[in-house]
């Protein structure tokens, strides 16, 4: 990296974003309090202190504010630093695992400096791709597009894959990772400009703008008439462009349930659509799987190993929308919802 290194100091000062009240719909900046401090250097044996660079944000941080079970059983506790992944530099260490200078990711959440067991931390090579890419393609992202078709959607080459959401930092990978694998892919996204990326860019056979359309029938028509029908469905967002899909799909569909974004602004504690698709689900023999990145954690070496060639070949395309300035995490988080950008959304501290 060319920022030259600096160690600790007792100088510095301890930033941390703190979630302190539930959003019962849109996120923003109303429900976290900033608080400082002075940065403390008191470690414990195989602990490192570890200064950030990059901040993520991420659709499940909503999730877990939802006041019903989710795929955690309490939702994330007020008053306490918002969960993130996050990419930071060692600068002080009383591990054997880690050395100052060192580069490491890990659940550090959103704060500048975070004082971490060694066993949470996973060391990067910055030679091997951008240290921000820990956070997107060769991080949980990546993890997610990856296992998520292969695993859970099992595409075959010639058949159709559509993905919604498919300028996202999880929609965009799975995208071209279907491609490598033969298929012919739909993405849906939102703007014409998103959409030319999709086919210009990225290489998809078809995209279609979903707010260019004033109904699910009209978007299933549109999808119908260019493929033929849908053999993978990767759903990132649910609400009524997964109406359009699931009347569509052919015999042996597989549907990968990977996020319902159209839901998490005031959708989660009273889901606005509820299952309507069940009868096709039957008529196909069509299978439908949710999956989490958290699920494949323990397979991550063995995705890089795959897809970390290709991004150093310049062979996957991923795009990173980075926001300089701790103090805009809240208000980044809600961008999320708004679709004002496109890949990866990470906050540079």
């Amino acid at each position: 990296m060319s920022t030259p290194f600096v160690p600790a100091s007792t100088a510095e000062i301890h930033r941390r974003w703190l979630y302190r009240r539930h959003p019962a719909g849109v996120v923003g900046p109303e429900h976290y309090e900033l608080v400082e401090a002075p940065l403390s250097l008191e470690l414990s044996d195989g602990e490192a202190l570890v200064r950030m660079r990059y901040v993520s944000v991420d659709p499940y941080m909503r999730i877990n504010q939802s006041l019903k079970p989710t795929y955690n059983e309490l939702p994330h506790a007020l008053d306490t630093v918002q969960t993130a992944g996050a990419v930071g530099q060692v600068v002080a260490s009383k591990s054997a695992a880690f050395a100052p200078g060192d580069w490491v990711e890990g659940m550090m959440g959103w704060q500048t400096h975070a004082r971490v067991h060694q066993g949470a931390l996973r060391k990067l090579d910055p030679a091997l791709a951008p240290v921000s890419t820990a956070l997107g393609v060769l991080g949980m992202p990546g993890r997610t597009a990856w296992f998520g078709l292969t695993e859970s959607g099992r595409p075959h080459a010639g058949e159709v894959v559509v993905v919604s959401g498919a300028a996202g930092a999880v929609g965009s990978l799975v995208a071209q990772f279907a491609k490598r694998h033969g298929c012919r892919v739909l993405g849906i996204a939102g703007g014409a400009a998103k959409c030319d990326w999709l086919t210009g860019t990225l290489g998809l056979d078809w995209a279609l703008d979903y707010k260019a359309f004033e109904s699910a029938d009209a978007l299933s028509a549109a999808i119908k008439q260019r493929t033929g029908g849908v053999d993978v469905y990767f759903d990132n967002v649910g609400g009524w462009i997964t109406d359009a899909i699931i009347p569509i799909i052919n015999r042996r569909a597989r549907i990968v349930i990977c996020g319902t974004i159209s839901q998490y602004s005031g959708g989660l504690d009273v889901p606005e659509l509820g299952p309507r698709f069940l009868h096709h689900m039957l008529y196909q023999r069509a299978t439908i799987q949710g999956m989490l990145a958290r699920d494949y954690l323990h397979r991550m070496d063995e995705m890089i190993r795959i897809t970390g060639p290709w991004v150093q070949r310049g062979e996957i395309v991923f795009e990173e929308t980075v926001v300089h300035g701790f103090d805009k995490l809240p208000a980044t988080l809600n961008q999320l919802f708004t679709g004002d950008h496109r890949g990866k959304l990470l906050v540079e501290v």
